[in-house]
């Protein structure tokens, strides 16, 4: 009978001769988790690629076209909200505020 305890990675096994711990280290388990994650993602990348790519070989060539950017939207300005820009020199950037606020 084996007796796994996770929090301190010990496991413990009846033998023969007595009891047999067998000793985690902290580090290789962690190390060890973090790679089969990344494997993982990577596998499962793959496996949407390979799907992406056998639906895009199903597309007949003709329906091939590259989508066409949006034109910037122009800012409707109105009387009741004023344009304020976020960041200096990115117009794409702004907020509305009320332009009839209190002075307070």
């Amino acid at each position: 009978m084996t007796v796994p305890h996770y929090s301190y990675l010990v496991v413990k096994m009846l033998t023969e001769k007595g009891v047999l711990t067998v000793r985690g280290n902290v580090y290789t388990v962690y190390t060890c988790e973090e790679e089969s994650f990344k494997i993982t993602e990577a596998i499962d990348l793959s496996i949407r690629m390979a799907k992406t790519v056998a639906q895009a070989a199903q597309v007949p060539p003709d329906q091939l076209q590259l989508p066409e950017q949006e034109t910037a939207r122009k800012s409707s300005k109105s009387k009741e909200h004023k344009e304020v820009q976020l960041v200096d020199g990115s117009p794409e950037k702004t907020a509305l505020i009320g332009a009839n606020l209190d002075a307070k």
